[in-house]
């Protein structure tokens, strides 16, 4: 889901990054540098501990390795033909007029032909190296005809983009300056916990280099903006502009990179977001070497483990990554993982969650034979697998709504759980656009007082398999829900096709 549909969803005004004039909406990552850069960052400072001490050492030796980052952006008329840059009637567009006025933007408020639109847009950035490599966003320089870096001093220099991921909104720059220039250095962002002391650098509509400080209010915020989303939430105040500054620790060191803002007015209300420094070091790293990056791919859906699918599986505890569907020819396909697996383990790497496998398989290059351990039918399976190439990453499966269900009678119930079923006959594929084959039991009812209803199982979902077992019709789905029940489980897991995706929801028994 892309940054603007999360913050259509959640109700919140604010601005995209690099598209408008400053972003802190989304911000990329920074990875891991070599050894030799690693020598030539400033030595970290003796920071402040105490809550009552003073950050001035700590911005005193920061500070100037902090940037400002003003790109000149193509004209949207020549990157959007007739969309608006935020989709038709957005609420966006009022926000991108608010800083660039009418340019760029289609209709009658759009700017005479005789124009030349452009936009400039701000954002910040952060020296890592003694030979001018920076790290920011990519969305501060997405689409930029040309870079310009602002030193703290007011040295202003031209940029050239060293490489770019837009998977995880980061971008590395180089610049030439025949004087040192001020570096910081990478941090531990895993050894930050909720309520560390935390500072965020950055140019704040356009006023100058700022400082704010504030706490870590929580960790692990997946914002729905990518397969790699493991931010940093902060209470200090980040704004627009603030794209790509560095997020520092009570030692001096870069530990995030501010990103995005929630906020119902465009401004800061405390609820910001930084990604991790040990993610983007990384991508930072790929990136100055190769100025791209090419992902990992198994090509299968996957979801989280709830404790009753654990139960209906057999774990011991509910970690790992449930596998709702396998992409026909793909790597995963090819290797035999099959739909109901749970990855425990990826290239040695212990799987608590999907995100786990999402980040494994994308760090793996293309090319490369790894091995999974999945848990299937009750035992441990090791499977070696070669990653794929240029496909889209792992991503958990789709929970969205499927087509309605077509009328039809009552057919046979599911009472432990509340359900009514049918057959998927002719009528129903051609009124549901099914394929031909298509078998299982459609739900034709659901009761809001059972338990399928809190599960989340809506009216025309399929239900294809039963305890990880295939079902052709309704009366063998009946059958397989009602011997679960008899056998003492605490819950049944299905397999349900809902519109293009296939999902596992496990359905708590009454007695359980």
């Amino acid at each position: 889901m892309s940054p603007i549909h999360i913050l259509r969803r959640h109700r919140v005004a604010a601005l995209l990054g690099a598209a408008v004039i400053v972003s802190p909406f989304i911000v990329p990552l920074a990875p891991r540098l070599n050894g030799a850069l690693a020598e030539t960052v400033t030595p970290p400072v003796t920071g402040m501990t105490v809550p009552n001490g003073s950050f001035a050492p700590i911005v005193a030796a920061d500070k100037p390795a902090v940037v400002t980052i003003t790109t000149v952006m193509k004209a949207q008329s020549e990157t959007m033909s007739d969309a608006a840059p935020f989709g038709d009637n957005s609420p966006f567009d009022d926000y991108f007029r608010q800083f660039f006025g009418d340019q760029g933007l289609p209709g009658p408020r759009t700017p005479p032909p005789q124009q030349a639109p452009r936009a400039e847009a701000l954002g910040s950035g952060f020296i890592v190296a003694a030979d001018g490599t920076i790290v920011t966003n990519n969305h501060v320089i997405d689409g930029a005809t040309s870079i310009k870096v602002t030193l703290d001093d007011g040295t202003e220099l031209p940029a050239d983009l060293v490489g770019r991921d837009a998977k995880n909104d980061l971008a590395v720059l180089k610049i030439k300056s025949d004087k040192t220039l001020p570096t910081v250095k990478w941090g531990d962002s895993d050894k930050l916990m909720p309520g560390d002391q935390v500072l965020a650098f950055g140019n704040p509509f356009g006023l100058g280099t700022t400082v704010t400080s504030g706490i870590v209010s929580a960790r692990g915020r997946d914002l729905h903006s990518g397969p790699f989303d493991d931010f940093i939430q902060i209470d200090a105040p980040i704004n627009h502009g603030n794209s790509g500054g560095p997020l520092m620790d009570v030692s001096g060191n870069v530990v995030g990179i501010n990103t995005a803002i929630f906020s119902p007015n465009g401004g800061s209300v405390g609820v910001g977001f930084a990604i991790p420094s040990d993610q983007a070091q990384k991508v930072v790293a790929k990136l100055m070497k190769g100025g791209s990056i090419q992902y990992g791919y198994l090509g299968v859906q996957i979801q989280p483990v709830t404790p009753d699918m654990a139960s209906a599986v057999g774990l011991d505890q509910p970690s790992g990554a449930l596998v709702s569907a396998v992409t026909d020819g793909s790597p995963a396909a090819k290797a035999g993982i099959e739909t109901g697996d749970v990855v425990t383990s990826f290239a040695g790497q212990q799987i608590k969650d999907p995100k786990d496998l999402s980040r494994a398989v994308a760090d793996v290059s293309p090319g490369a034979t790894e091995t999974l351990d999945i848990w299937r039918k009750g035992k441990t399976v090791e499977i070696s697998v070669d990653v794929g190439r240029n496909g889209d990453d792992v991503q958990t499966a789709s929970v969205g709504g499927g087509p309605e269900a077509p009328s039809a009678q009552p057919g046979l119930r599911a009472p432990a759980i509340g359900l009514g079923l049918m057959d998927v006959t002719p009528d129903v594929r051609q009124a549901m656009n099914l394929a031909s084959n298509q078998r299982g039991a459609l739900v034709e009812s659901v009761n809001p007082d059972k338990a399928a209803s809190a599960s989340g199982i809506q009216p025309g979902d399929i239900i294809v398999a039963v305890n990880q077992a295939p079902v052709r019709d309704a009366r063998q789905a009946d059958q397989a829900i009602a011997q679960a029940g008899k056998a003492g489980k605490k819950s049944v897991l299905l397999l349900v096709e809902r519109g293009d995706a296939q999902i596992f929801v496990a359905v708590p028994f009454a007695n359980g």
